[in-house]
């Protein structure tokens, strides 16, 4: 979701990643972490996801202040089968998890041709394409499961139950960007009913209900003890059940309605779990798989679907490259105070 048009700072994408990395060690993450954290949130901002970006950045320090997450965990990585590895987060972020894991999880699927990735006790708050599509770029398919903290009704409920539980796809192109998609199984996520919100704009029809269960469209009615409703109804539902199953049941991580955080005021990321499958697609397709995409590609196009999943992620990301990365102005002044040193702000 785009904000409305404010003056915009365009910022190289170092100079970016080096603020976010300083605001992530001052408040108390290692400089790994820092460093993996400050590339997400930097590399979804050029994106030109604004919900997941940088806008996250005082959600990310009101849960370091609160003392929920473990900003200096360092993951411990199971070989736990030929084609499964698990990870426990130690109550850190799920991404330095996965920066952990990767690299045997490809080696994995390249000697069975699908590899499982389970990670528990970890902490999710950003976009879940930023996981898949380096895989896609190494010529293997990905799939991502997330859950996140209970603001869904389940299709007929009334209270939240589900998480947004975003899922996520990748897969590779000959001579061509991977097609790319992450959708959360909510109506609309989370980070942009906040931009909603914040911008005094309604929410479409359909997205949400109050305490009461009644539907609304004020973004503050939804965040205020109501909840957001499954995209597509019962079909919608019933995908986010099955996130439940694989990220926090079959990984051991929380259910979405599991963790209580109660006793960590300000704390903001979900404590569940992330379930990643990895597929060689060489072992059934030989070298034609990509070309295979393209022949997909080229009849969707013909069909009248001109721009491809992830298409749009890949044009702004060239803006940004060439020309910086568009942030508010306000905002990034903001980011440069979090990131001076104590008593110089």
């Amino acid at each position: 979701m785009q904000t409305p048009q404010r003056e915009r700072a365009l910022v190289p994408f170092a100079e970016l990643h080096g603020l976010l990395a300083s605001i992530f060690e001052r408040h108390g993450a290692s400089p790994e972490v820092a460093a993996i954290l400050a590339d997400n949130c930097a590399s979804v901002q050029r994106d030109g996801a604004e919900s997941h970006g940088t806008f996250r950045i005082p959600g990310y320090l009101a849960t370091l202040a609160s003392g929920w997450v473990d900003a200096k965990a360092v993951p411990v990585v199971t070989d736990a089968a030929p084609g499964y590895v698990s990870v426990d987060a130690m109550n850190g972020f799920a991404q330095p998890a996965l920066a952990a894991a990767r690299a045997l999880v490809t080696a994995k699927a390249r000697a069975n041709g699908i590899a499982l990735l389970a990670i528990h006790n970890s902490h999710h708050f950003s976009a879940l394409w930023p996981d898949v599509e380096p895989f896609a770029r190494d010529g293997l398919v990905a799939l991502a499961f997330v859950n996140s903290m209970a603001c869904v009704v389940p299709h007929g409920g009334q209270h939240a139950l589900f998480g947004t539980n975003p899922i996520a796809f990748a897969a590779p192109r000959a001579g061509a960007d991977p097609l790319v998609f992450d959708l959360a199984t909510s109506a609309m996520a989370h980070g942009d009913v906040q931009i909603a919100a914040r911008e005094g704009q309604s929410l479409p029809e359909g997205v949400g209900v109050d305490r009461a269960g009644k539907p609304t469209r004020t973004p503050a009615a939804v965040l205020d003890g109501g909840a957001l409703c499954p995209f597509g109804g019962h079909k919608g539902s019933a995908l986010s059940m099955m996130v439940e199953i694989l990220a926090a049941a079959l990984t051991g991580g929380n259910f979405s309605f599991e963790f209580n955080w109660s006793g960590h005021p300000g704390a903001q990321t979900p404590r569940t779990g992330q379930l990643l499958i990895v597929i060689d697609p060489a072992r059934q397709a030989g070298n034609g798989f990509a070309a295979r995409i393209e022949t997909l590609v080229r009849e969707m196009r013909a069909a009248g679907q001109e721009r491809q999943p992830g298409e749009r992620r890949y044009l702004q990301r060239a803006a940004s490259e060439r020309d910086g990365v568009p942030i508010a102005a306000t905002e990034l002044e903001g980011l440069r105070r979090l990131a001076a040193p104590a008593g110089t702000a």
